[in-house]
């Protein structure tokens, strides 16, 4: 049987983002989705992570923020992460500009936090997603299930992390990177880099798809992830 699969969740995501894909990977191993909504830096998180994580050597998969924080698991935990899937996420700090829009977007939340997901929505689907009433319901969904106050400490966490690129090359284990073609958050030069870093990773960039490949193309990323498991 492969390794138990980990699956880090982005901002304001759980497990409803990865339904098709869990369902996929729990026919051949065991699959936990961690709940990221507690911490308010990304060494937090991955602390979290870890301490929900089954005992042994993990295939850890993240989205996202999700990814930022297999990056730390991988950076501090290297024994435990026998495989590593970062999907729509990238190993550099947030720029100035990204950290003022963040806190732009919490003082907006502390007023009016449904404003934010309104706001967020049509930045993480593809243009000719984003009228389907499922995946926009799915995503407001996850948001208001995780709430004002995990939203302002993902953002924290997001703001304060660490340039991961100067410790890709140590990362040993199998790797893939999956992009969106369409991506408005995090452009395909910026997975393009991060796989480059990282020894032996695959990059798969996803045609049609932008910011959330799991809801977008499920069953593309879920045959990616199983082959990831697999092989």
């Amino acid at each position: 049987m492969p390794s138990p699969v980990l699956v880090l969740p982005g901002l304001l995501e759980d497990a409803d983002a990865f339904e098709p894909q869990l369902a996929s990977l729990r026919e051949v191993t065991t699959c936990e989705v961690a709940d990221l909504t507690r911490g308010d830096s990304i060494g937090k998180l991955a602390e979290d992570a870890l301490a929900q994580a089954p005992q042994g050597p993990l295939a850890v998969a993240g989205h996202s923020m999700g990814g930022y924080v297999a990056l730390e698991m991988v950076r501090r935990w290297p024994a435990r992460v026998e495989r590593l899937a970062l999907l729509n996420t990238h190993a550099r700090p947030d720029s100035a500009e990204s950290t003022e829009n963040r806190r732009r977007l919490m003082a907006l939340a502390e007023r009016d936090f449904p404003g934010v997901i309104q706001a967020l929505t049509p930045k993480l689907l593809a243009p000719a997603h984003q009228g389907d009433p499922g995946m926009t319901g799915t995503l407001s969904e996850m948001a208001l299930g995780a709430g004002k106050e995990a939203f302002l400490r993902q953002e924290r966490a997001i703001i304060g992390r660490i340039d991961s690129r100067p410790g890709l090359g140590a990362i040993r284990c199998p790797t893939l990177v999956v992009a969106g073609r369409e991506d408005q958050i995090m452009p395909v030069e910026w997975l393009e880099e991060l796989a480059r870093g990282i020894p032996g990773a695959r990059l798969e960039v996803i045609e049609g798809c932008g910011h959330m490949a799991s809801l977008e193309k499920p069953r593309e990323v879920a045959q990616l992830l199983r082959r990831w498991l697999e092989t």
